[in-house]
């Protein structure tokens, strides 16, 4: 009997593929034989990373019923670490969404007991010591968490009016903030200290109009999403607005409400345009080179996207916000055809 235990004991299902071909395949340019944007698939819930199901865990849910599904409410920005963890900020839930695609598995970090909870947490960047830092428009703070999901602290308090996008510059260790309620973008260093503002409210180069989000190029230049001036616009590593990217319109290269930006590995900027239900990706000095994505709910397609992120692999992931998930896209450089 105890021989027959140990057998079945240690039946179990291995781990599933996260992410399955779709076939045909999906990919853009679409009348190209050469691939520039790869579709690789969704996340919707914690069931999506397929992990090792042991037999005693098969033989509880038979019995019991399988634990109901973990989902996202309205992920709204999304970053990742060096160990393959996606976070994902949900505004409406309140807390960030951690998945492991290697080890399976599904975290939900809120703060500490001794901090306020998330009112509106909206923006997440990750630093070179595997930190997480949210912002939370609502609460006027930036939350920062270690790897392990344990608060820290948080800074910006009476600084930061209504923050949102983050990014930051590995290189110089400064954290940048986009700040809707100054029109401002705010240089931080990492450990909480104001260093620069950059920018005040208007349309002239340098100026912002309700900016949403920061991105930051492989030289320093900093990219800034001046969402109701309906540009993106870009910066040098000393700071300096240098020029603008797009504007108001409905043609390709033309914006209605940019949102979420970043840069792959070859600077390509990749600008999220929530009221198009698209992304349009342009070269460093403003050219539009390609657009994938269009309104609706099948793969490829968004409704009201917000954030973006590329990974060191070239993994687009993408918040589609209304859609209740992230999809997830892979950029294929020249050299890789």
């Amino acid at each position: 009997m105890l021989l027959g235990m140990l057998v079945f004991g240690g039946c179990s299902q291995p781990k599933g593929v996260i992410f399955e071909p779709i076939n045909p395949p999906l990919n853009w340019p679409a009348s190209s034989q050469i691939t520039r944007i790869h579709y690789v698939g969704e996340l919707r819930t914690d069931k999506d990373l397929k992990p090792a199901r042991s037999f005693v865990k098969e033989l509880g849910e038979t019995l019991f019923g399988a634990n109901p599904s973990r989902s996202m409410l309205t992920p709204y920005a999304v970053c990742s670490d060096d160990r393959d963890r996606i976070f994902v900020c949900d505004s409406n839930a309140q807390l960030v969404h951690v998945f492991d695609l290697e080890k399976r598995t599904y975290e939900r970090w809120k703060p500490g007991e001794q901090d306020p909870p998330f009112a509106q947490p909206v923006g997440i960047a990750c630093d070179e010591l595997g930190q997480i830092y949210v912002s939370d428009s609502a609460a006027g703070e930036i939350f920062i968490f270690d790897p392990s999901g344990t608060p820290l602290g948080r800074v910006g308090k009476d600084v930061l009016s209504k923050p949102s996008g983050l990014a930051i510059d590995r290189s110089t260790h400064r954290l940048f903030v986009a700040d809707v309620g100054t029109h401002q973008v705010m240089v931080f260093s990492l450990d909480g200290k104001l260093i620069e503002r950059i920018g005040r409210r208007g349309t002239a180069l340098g100026e912002f109009n309700f900016p949403t989000n920061v991105a930051i190029g492989s030289d320093g230049s900093l990219y800034v999403s001046d969402t109701l001036n309906f540009r993106i616009q870009v910066f040098n590593p000393d700071l300096r607005p240098v020029r603008q990217i797009g504007q108001k319109g409905d043609l390709p290269g033309y914006f209605s409400h940019p949102k979420g930006i970043a840069l792959d590995s070859e600077d390509h900027l990749y600008v999220v345009d929530s009221h198009f239900e698209s992304v349009q990706i342009f070269e460093t000095q403003g050219s539009l080179l390609l657009t994938f994505g269009s309104e609706g709910s099948a793969p490829g397609e968004f409704w009201l996207p917000t954030g973006i992120h590329i990974d060191g692999s070239d993994r687009i992931w993408i918040a589609d916000s209304y859609n209740q998930r992230l999809q997830v896209f892979q950029y294929r450089p020249e050299a890789q055809q």
